[in-house]
C-alpha cells in the first residue's frame, strides 16, 4: 500500500511539475525542489509553543470557512447548490483567540499585488512572524486571519438584504462591487474557483491535523506516518503560500480593477498536495488496523482459548468468515468442525511439489482414526491473480484434508511471518483445543520420523532427537534396496557432489574396494549409492532434493538441541551439501563417517595402505582411523549453508570437525536441485 502511495504522488508529481513551466525565463516557485523549500523555511521556524490550543482555534476555522464557503456557493450559483447540514464543532470553553496575531498575519496578506514571488515573501514574512508556533499552528493562524476577513465579508453579503447595519458595513467592505449583477455574472467563474481552493486548502490542514492526532500510535505501528511528518513543513509551506494567492485574489476580486490572477498554479499544487495526503492517511490507518489486529491476534494466542475463535481471528478479516472445503468430499464445512480440535496449519505458498503434500497423506489418514486432530491448508499469497487461483484450485484437489475456500488476505499475516517465522518454505503449524502453539514448524520432525512424530508437539521433537536410527528414514527413499540393506546391517557407502568426474572417480575406487577379496573373505558387504540417481543409474532431482530437504529436516529437528555425534555427523553432511564431492558410511542405521569428497576418496583410493589390519582390527575401525589421519593432514575449513526460511538459525554454532565457533555469513544461492524450471 505504501508503494502505492508513492507510484501515485510520484505520478501527481510530474503532472504537476510539466504544468508548471517557468515564468520570464526564470525557473517557478511551483518547480521548487522540497529540500530547497526547507532550507528557505526551517530560518524561520525557532521553537514549537506546545501551550498554544491549535485544535480549538482550527474547529473555529472550520466552522467559519465550511459555512461561508457554502454561502459563496449558495449566493453565486443561485438554486443549482445544494445545501447540507454543517456539524457545529465546540472550540474549548477556557480558549482565548490570539487577535493580535491575526491582526498581524492578516496586514501582511492584505492588499499584495498578485504573483508567485509577492506571495512567497508573504509566506515567509508571516512564517517569521509565527516563528514560536508548531507548524500546525502556524496553518491554522494563517487560515484564520484569513478566515476573519472572507468569513465576514460572505456574512454580510449574506444579511444585507436584511439588517439595515449589515448592509451599511457590506459597502465599506466593498460587498456590493462584487455583487452587482453585471460584475457577478463576469467573475462568477473566478470566484467559483477560489471558493473551491479555499475548500481544499482547509482539507489539506484538515489532514495534517490529523497526523498530529496519529502521533499517539508506537512509530512501529505507522512506519507511514513518519514519512508524512517529515514532510509536513513544505506542505504547510503551500497552504499558507496558497491562502496567501486567495487573500490577493479577494482583494482583485472586490476592486474596480481588471487585474488578472491565475489560481490554477496553486490550485494544481494544493489539489497534489491535498491528494498525498489523502494517500497517505489511507496508508496510516491500514497500518494502524493491522497493528490492533496484530496485536488482537497475538492476544489470542497467549491466552487460552477455543481454537475455532484463533482460527477465526488468524485466517479472517472481521466479517468475513468463510466455510472451508473438507478435501475428502469436495463439499464447504462450517469451521465449526475445528471446534475442541487440534488443528494443524499446513501453510505454504502455491510453489509447494507432490512430495510436499505426499508427506502430510500418513498423517491424515492418522488424523481419521484420532478424530480429535484436523489438518488446514492455508495458502500464502500476496497477490491474487487468475492463474494463481487456477493453480489453487488444482493443489487443493490434490489435498484430502480441509482447506480454505476463498483464498484472500490472511488476517494474521505479520504474526505467521514473526512468530512462526514463515518465509515461503511450507510450514505445519500444532495448535491444541485452547489455541495453544504445541509446535511452529512440525513438517521437519515429519519428514524425518512420519507418523513416529505424532502428537508432533515439541516435547516429542525432543524425546525422539535423543534416539537413533534418525539415518534410515532419511535414506530410505534413495534408492529400493536401501531398506533390506538397512535391516542386514551392510556398510553403506551414501555420496554425490557437484563434480560428475569426482562421482566417477569415487564409484570406481570404491567399487574396487567392496570387491576386494579380503573383504570378500571376511564376509564384509559393502553397497555403493550415488545419491540423486534412480534404480536405472540416471539423473534423478527429484531423489537429490528430497534428500537434502530431508538432511535439513533432521538438522533442524536439532538443532536447538543438546550436541551429540549424530547431529555432528548431520552439521558436516550438510556442509557439505555445495561441495564438489562427499560421502557418509553407514552400518546400517549407525552413521560411522562423513566426509568431504577429497578425504575420503583418499582413504578409498588408499586402501592397499591400511587393508592388511582389516583383518584384525575389523574394517570400521581402520577406515575411521585412516580417515581421521587423512583429515588431520588436511583439515578442510567447514561451511555450513542454513535455508534463512526455516526461522531456525542458531545464534552461534561450533565446527563439526575441529570445535571452534564458527563464523557467520550470508549468502544467496539457487541450486536448482529440485529439478527444471516449472513454466505455467
Amino acid at each position: 500500500m505504501l508503494g502505492l502511495a508513492n507510484n501515485v504522488t510520484t505520478k501527481v508529481a510530474s503532472v504537476v511539475h510539466s504544468t508548471q513551466q517557468t515564468i520570464a525565463g526564470e525557473l517557478s516557485l511551483f518547480a521548487m525542489s522540497d529540500k530547497k523549500i526547507l532550507d528557505e523555511i526551517y530560518t524561520t521556524h525557532v521553537h514549537a509553543d506546545e501551550s498554544f490550543d491549535d485544535d480549538s482555534l482550527f474547529v473555529i476555522v472550520e466552522n467559519i470557512l465550511k459555512r461561508a464557503t457554502q454561502t459563496v456557493d449558495k449566493i453565486v450559483q443561485g438554486t443549482q447548490v445544494h445545501v447540507e447540514d454543517i456539524e457545529e464543532k465546540i472550540p474549548k470553553p477556557n480558549f482565548s483567540v490570539p487577535l493580535c496575531t491575526l491582526k498581524g498575519i492578516s496586514c501582511e496578506m492584505q492588499c499584495k499585488p498578485p504573483g508567485e514571488e509577492i506571495a512567497h515573501k508573504t509566506t515567509l514574512a508571516i512564517l517569521n512572524k509565527l516563528s514560536h508556533y508548531s507548524w500546525e499552528a502556524k496553518a491554522s493562524l494563517t487560515l484564520a486571519a484569513f478566515a476573519m476577513e472572507f468569513g465576514e465579508f460572505w456574512l454580510l453579503a449574506d444579511l444585507r438584504e436584511s439588517n439595515h447595519l449589515a448592509k451599511s458595513i457590506a459597502i465599506l467592505k466593498r460587498v456590493p462591487v462584487l455583487l452587482k449583477p453585471s460584475q457577478l455574472q463576469k467573475r462568477r467563474q473566478a470566484i467559483l474557483e477560489l471558493n473551491n481552493l479555499i475548500k481544499a486548502t482547509l482539507q489539506v490542514i484538515e489532514c495534517i491535523d490529523q497526523f498530529g492526532k496519529l502521533s499517539v500510535y508506537p512509530p512501529k505501528d505507522v512506519p507511514a506516518l513518519s514519512i508524512a511528518l517529515e514532510h509536513t513543513p513544505v506542505d504547510i509551506y503551500w497552504a499558507i503560500m496558497t491562502v496567501v494567492a486567495c487573500a490577493t485574489k479577494v482583494t482583485l476580486l472586490t476592486s474596480d480593477e481588471d487585474k488578472e490572477f491565475d489560481l490554477s498554479p496553486y490550485s494544481q499544487k494544493i489539489h497534489y498536495v491535498l491528494n498525498k495526503l489523502k494517500i497517505q492517511l489511507i496508508v496510516c490507518h491500514k497500518q494502524i488496523e493491522e497493528a490492533k489486529n496484530h496485536r488482537y491476534i497475538l492476544n489470542l494466542l497467549r491466552r487460552p482459548t477455543e481454537i475455532m475463535e484463533v482460527f477465526k481471528g488468524l485466517i479472517f478479516t472481521k466479517d468475513n468468515v468463510q466455510p472451508l472445503i473438507d478435501g475428502s468430499t469436495k463439499q464447504t464445512v462450517n469451521i465449526d468442525v475445528l471446534r475442541r480440535k487440534n488443528v494443524l496449519l499446513f501453510i505454504s505458498g502455491l510453489d509447494i511439489t507432490d512430495d510436499d503434500i505426499s508427506i502430510l497423506k500418513p498423517i491424515h489418514e492418522l488424523t481419521k482414526k484420532e478424530n480429535q486432530y484436523k489438518i488446514v491448508w492455508v495458502p500464502i499469497v500476496e497477490k491474487w491473480t487468475d492463474e494463481l487461483r487456477k493453480k489453487f484450485e488444482i493443489l487443493k484437489n490434490k489435498m484430502p484434508w480441509f482447506t480454505v475456500q476463498q483464498p484472500g488476505p490472511i488476517a494474521g499475516i505479520k504474526v505467521i511471518k514473526e512468530e512462526w517465522n514463515f518465509k515461503g518454505k511450507p510450514t505445519l503449524v500444532v495448535m491444541n483445543p485452547q489455541g495453544k502453539v504445541e509446535h511452529s514448524n512440525a513438517l521437519h520432525m515429519i519428514r524425518v520420523w512420519g507418523v513416529k512424530a505424532f502428537p508432533f508437539t515439541e516435547k516429542i521433537e525432543k524425546e525422539l532427537s535423543h534416539s537413533h536410527g534418525e539415518i534410515h528414514s532419511v535414506v530410505e527413499g534413495v534408492h529400493p534396496s536401501v531398506p533390506s540393506w538397512l535391516k542386514e546391517n551392510r556398510y553403506i557407502f551414501f555420496y554425490g557432489g557437484k563434480d560428475n568426474e569426482w562421482i566417477q572417480q569415487f564409484t570406481k575406487k570404491a567399487t574396487a574396494l567392496a570387491n576386494d577379496p579380503i573383504l570378500k573373505e571376511a564376509k564384509i558387504y559393502i553397497e555403493l549409492v550415488c545419491v540423486g540417481k534412480n534404480s536405472k543409474g540416471e539423473d534423478d532431482n527429484g531423489i537429490l532434493g528430497r534428500f537434502w530437504t530431508n538432511i535439513e529436516s533432521l538438522f533442524l529437528t536439532k538443532v536447538d538441541k543438546q550436541v551429540d555425534s549424530v547431529s555432528q555427523e548431520i552439521q558436516k553432511l550438510l556442509s557439505y551439501k555445495n561441495e564438489s564431492g562427499w560421502a557418509v558410511l553407514t552400518r546400517g542405521s549407525t552413521v560411522l563417517v562423513t566426509g568431504h569428497g577429497v578425504s575420503v576418496l583418499k582413504v578409498v583410493e588408499d586402501f592397499e595402505k591400511w587393508k592388511e589390519h582389516v583383518k584384525e582390527k575389523g574394517f570400521e575401525f581402520c577406515f575411521k582411523a585412516y580417515y581421521g589421519r587423512v583429515v588431520q593432514a588436511s583439515r578442510p575449513c567447514c561451511r555450513l549453508d542454513i535455508p534463512g526460511s526455516t526461522g531456525k538459525v542458531p545464534e552461534s554454532m561450533k565446527c563439526p570437525d575441529c570445535q571452534r565457533n564458527m563464523e557467520t555469513y550470508i549468502s544467496y544461492k539457487c541450486c536448482h536441485i529440485d529439478g527444471p524450471t516449472a513454466h505455467h
